[in-house]
């Protein structure tokens, strides 16, 4: 149920029209301030609700990732099996503790101006 919700935000939110809309709300929050004589409870509005949205939208732009990720994954996996002479073994990677990554990422990819 997550990820439909998920996915259907991530569409939403990621056009322009909620940019937009977000836009829009700014400038009447702002247009409204001398009506509100500039006061803290004007300023705690938006203030609660960017927090809020900004909240929510860690735990969204989270799972979409991880979703992206996983699937990056299982691509690069498929591509690793598909290729003779492949090292497939780096196939889970993503595992290792970044000591060993680093070590990994110097032995496949050596400093700029080193000799293969």
């Amino acid at each position: 149920m997550f990820d439909d919700l998920a996915r259907r935000v991530e569409r939403a939110v990621g056009t322009q029209w909620a940019f937009f809309a977000a836009l829009v709300t700014v400038v009447i929050w702002a247009a409204t301030g001398p009506l509100f004589r500039w006061s803290d409870t004007w300023q705690l509005v938006i203030n609660t609700g960017t927090t809020i949205v900004t909240f929510l939208m860690v735990f969204l732009i989270q799972a979409t990732q991880s979703r992206d990720t996983a699937a990056i994954q299982i691509k690069l996996a498929e591509l690793l099996r598909a290729v003779e002479g492949a090292r497939t073994e780096l196939g889970a990677i993503e595992d290792l503790p970044v000591e060993e990554l680093e070590e990994v990422r110097r032995a496949v990819m050596p400093p700029p101006g080193a000799s293969s």
